[in-house]
């Protein structure tokens, strides 16, 4: 049994985040859940795959997150509790049925999961997504904690069907990978079906009845502000003077700061859990006791702005600082080294700083660029692009995924890169205006989310450009998720389809299109060849398994290799792939046998031939 349906209510678990998040679902009694992989929430999902095999949960890995949206509008204006996950740029996908979302409304309770990444660990921006909540009037509850992150999710639900709007549940990367121990509590049964009234002048957003229904979408939010002035997530610990106001993971920063400043009987903090739309009325009684305040918050000046309306409203001129150059900034992750410098600063308290351990006499440790894993087919791929474009002017825009990484010397393939899907696009400006040879790279997966309508306008409109599409078999970089290409048969499940990329390409109406096995390195660049010089739209789809997924399916391992004595020291290997299975010792090429899959590659490009299997394993 999957341990997140443990029934033992008291018991307490070591949750990640995102497992805790999943579990609050289950005691809430989802039913549905959607989304379109991406980190910092990917976990959430992977827990819901696994829960779906052995429950009556439904789960998917829609094509994108617009759709996985649109699944949950569905069936929670069924009357089904639904979830549906994504990161935050995911939402920028979503958006569009998110905003009109907000005026129709749900029957059920639907939960939002946006999960933003401060100092973009793994994301293309910083973006602060309660925007979004306050964009659409929708209501927003963030925790500050992996217990929080449970049990404001049944409070989510419960706020979701009492106001019948969706409910954005806002983490950021710090919740969703930390672990803690959590107390988890009874599971509810879920409602599984459910059925929509026909009811379309309230379902059917035409002009007339979308005037009607935005009206009622800020009598809604009228009503969550109320609730919002009660809420159980915002509250106000300590009676002193000076005023902190904080959300989601500063909380604790802030907690554990006015703890080690000594000022707890001078500090007293406003948190705030369920922030939007914020409790008004709450924050001006705060502000109306205090002779000063700090706002602790990451990313932008959410809260900063609103509070400092409210002091203007009630014609207050206490000081009211947050986002500055001299406290916080609206750039990458807090800590609580800074949290406390900034605390002590703004109120002109002592801080004595850790004493910096004196590192003089340790060597600088040497860096360590993110890289394609070793025998990547990714970078076969991008060597015999390389090779097959030669002596060409070229502009290769790139897309989201683990062959993001090709950009980076000395594969140096990628010149552009936006969002997912927009390789596909960018391809039809850049061969318009440059008269430069156009080679676009897009994964499986990403080709599947946006990358098809990129294609399709590049038909319509004739450009000429190649569209290489990077087949791995999965949906690599989030944690080797499925995709609509992927066989699912492979992970013994029989209930799914497999879409064609070859079949779609060609449907669409792209006349040259080539299949590549990228180990195959010499057929691969004469196949790369004949498309770059096809005047139009072509497209090479190069098909090899991701050496991970391969691993985790069993599938069997090639023979690793070696370097010879037949080496010249011409490093060609090591210069034009860069595969990490190689180093140096002794100013000699070596491989480790641990990390070279076999793949044959550098064998293939080794101009001595100096590279052999090794026989004996």
């Amino acid at each position: 049994m999957h341990k997140l349906l443990t029934e033992h209510p008291g018991l307490k678990m070591l949750l990640l985040g995102n497992e805790a998040i999943a579990r609050g679902a289950i005691e809430a009694g989802v039913a549905v859940a959607t989304t379109y992989p991406g980190t910092p929430s990917s976990e959430i999902s992977t827990n819901f795959f696994q829960i779906s095999r052995e429950s009556d949960l439904y789960f998917e890995y829609s094509t994108n997150e617009k759709v996985a949206l649109e699944v949950a509008a569905a069936t929670a204006n069924s009357g089904v509790r639904s979830m549906c996950v994504m990161k935050h740029v995911g939402m920028n996908v979503a958006a569009d049925v998110f905003m009109t979302l907000a005026y129709i409304g749900v029957k059920g309770g639907l939960v939002i999961v946006t999960a933003d990444d401060p100092y973009m660990f793994s994301s293309q921006n910083e973006q602060d997504n309660r925007y979004y909540s306050k964009f659409a009037g929708i209501p927003m509850v963030e925790p500050s904690s992996v217990q929080e992150a449970k049990d404001m999710v049944a409070y989510a639900f419960n706020l979701s069907e009492k106001l019948q709007q969706p409910v954005i549940f806002r983490t950021t990367t710090r919740i969703n990978h930390s672990n803690a121990a959590v107390v988890i509590g009874k599971i509810k049964e879920p409602e599984t079906r459910g059925d929509i009234s026909k009811d379309p002048f309230n379902h059917v957003p035409v002009p007339a009845v979308a005037r009607k229904l935005h009206a009622k979408l800020l009598s809604k939010l009228g009503e969550a502000e109320k609730i919002s002035e009660d809420s159980e997530h915002n509250f106000i610990i300590g009676n002193g003077a000076w005023g902190i106001i904080c959300n989601g993971v500063s909380y604790n920063y802030v907690s554990d700061a006015v703890k080690d400043l000594n000022i707890e009987n001078r500090v007293k903090i406003l948190r705030i859990g369920f922030s939007y739309p914020m409790p008004r009325a709450m924050i001006k009684r705060f502000l109306q006791e205090c002779e000063k305040v700090l706002v602790v918050e990451e990313g932008e000046p959410f809260m900063e702005e609103t509070v400092k309306v409210l002091a203007q409203e009630e014609k207050l001129t206490l000081s009211i600082m947050g986002k500055s150059k001299k406290f916080f900034s609206r750039l990458y992750e807090f800590d609580p080294a800074l949290v406390r410098q900034s605390i002590a600063d703004y109120f002109d308290v002592a801080c004595s700083p850790a004493k910096v351990p004196d590192l003089s006499d340790i060597p600088e440790i040497p860096q360590r660029p993110p890289n394609l894993c070793a025998g990547c087919p990714h970078r076969a791929t991008f060597y015999a692009v390389k090779k097959a474009s030669e002596g060409m002017d070229t502009i290769c825009p790139t897309d989201i995924g683990c062959y993001t990484l090709g950009f980076l010397p000395p594969l140096a393939m990628g010149d552009f890169l936006i969002c997912m899907g927009a390789s596909a696009g960018t391809s039809c400006g850049f061969s318009k205006v440059t008269g430069k040879k156009v080679i676009s790279f897009i994964g499986d997966s990403t080709f599947f989310h946006s990358g098809i309508s990129g294609l399709i306008n590049a038909v319509f409109n004739n450009h000429d450009f190649t569209m290489v599409i990077l087949d791995n078999g999965t949906t690599a970089m989030t944690g080797l998720q499925p995709n609509p290409g992927v066989y699912m048969k492979k992970l013994n499940l029989d209930v799914y389809g497999k879409v064609s990329i070859q079949k779609v390409v060609r449907a669409v109406g792209v006349s040259h299109v080539t299949v590549i096995r990228p180990y195959r390195v010499k057929k691969s660049v004469d196949a790369i060849k004949e498309a770059l010089h096809y005047k139009g739209v072509s497209v090479v789809i190069s098909e090899e398994a991701c050496t991970l997924y391969a691993r985790s399916l069993k599938k069997a391992r090639g023979k690793p290799f070696f370097v010879s004595d037949k080496c010249k020291g011409h490093k060609d290997c090591i210069n034009e792939i860069a595969c990490p299975a190689f180093f140096i010792k002794n100013k000699r090429v070596e491989i480790d046998p641990d990390l070279c899959t076999g793949c044959t590659v550098c064998a293939q490009i080794c101009p001595e031939h100096a590279i052999l299997p090794i026989r004996n394993i």
